[in-house]
């Protein structure tokens, strides 16, 4: 019954969402009108009478209405490969690829200096220029060290609260408040480049909030490819790079105590 009825224009996703948000919604029956003997969904109430009160402001004239542009959710475990899909489909399609984490990162770097995460400990960079002259004393080093360090801290500008959520997601996985994602997530589907291009999204949503924040604000992606990986091609992928620099961390410690001994002893002497 359903195949017999004339569909308007855009079939059976809802023409207010499709002009207003350049989102392709689903419509549903019990939201239906009809418009010059054409049957027209729509994702809400609201849309359809606000489709009633001017429908030729949304549908087609002179040329069929214009679809947007590939939106697809990339997701995955940590190490399941999703970055390197994403930058062959993107590059392939002509699409924006955006990886949320490294979206979030950047948010924050002018302020933190540094990426933060479990995945960039705070590795403690000793310096040759932090070694004292020969002919300085071990505790003039101490406190010029001290004072170094204090006013480096002094120079730390300070995060927003938006910065701090977005910093608490990246430390800790705590979840980003819907008032942080509306700045952030909004953009790919309303604001250009994003809107006419299109994006691959690598990485989000991680979470079932996430994906009810999608639904309530009205963002969906064409489609959600998920990406299953056995744990021990994982291990075997993200463990030899990871020993290697723990290796060359440990390594530079023991130089510097050694070269820290070494001047201690040329102190005492």
């Amino acid at each position: 019954k359903q195949t017999k009825r004339h569909m308007g224009d855009t079939k059976h996703f809802c023409p207010v969402s499709l002009k207003e948000h350049f989102v392709l919604h689903p419509g549903l029956q019990e939201h239906a009108a009809k418009y010059k003997e054409k049957i027209y969904y729509f994702s809400t109430s609201e849309y359809r009478d606000k489709f009633l009160e001017n429908p030729e402001e949304y549908v087609a004239h002179n040329e069929p209405i214009q679809a947007p542009p590939l939106r697809v959710c990339l997701l995955g475990t940590h190490g399941a490969g999703k970055t390197t899909c994403a930058r062959q489909i993107a590059d392939k399609l002509g699409i924006f690829h955006i990886q949320f984490e490294e979206y979030l990162q950047e948010l924050i770097l002018p302020k933190t200096k540094k990426k933060v995460g479990p995945h960039f400990d705070e590795e403690h960079e000793e310096d040759d220029n932090k070694i004292p002259i020969l002919s300085e004393k071990l505790e003039d080093f101490s406190q010029t060290t001290t004072k170094t360090e204090t006013e480096k801290s002094k120079q730390e500008e300070v995060l927003t609260n938006e910065e701090e959520a977005i910093k608490a997601n990246l430390m800790d996985s705590k979840e980003l408040p819907p008032e942080v994602l509306d700045n952030i997530v909004l953009d790919w589907w309303k604001k250009e480049p994003f809107r006419s291009t299109g994006f691959i999204l690598d990485g989000f949503p991680r979470t079932v909030d996430e994906v009810k924040y999608l639904g309530e604000r009205g963002l969906c992606p064409d489609a959600a490819v998920y990406i299953e990986v056995e744990d021990s091609d994982i291990l075997d992928r993200l463990f030899p790079p990871r020993l290697k620099k723990w290796k060359e961390k440990r390594q530079k410690k023991k130089e510097y105590k050694k070269k820290l001994k070494d001047l201690k002893a040329k102190i005492r002497v």
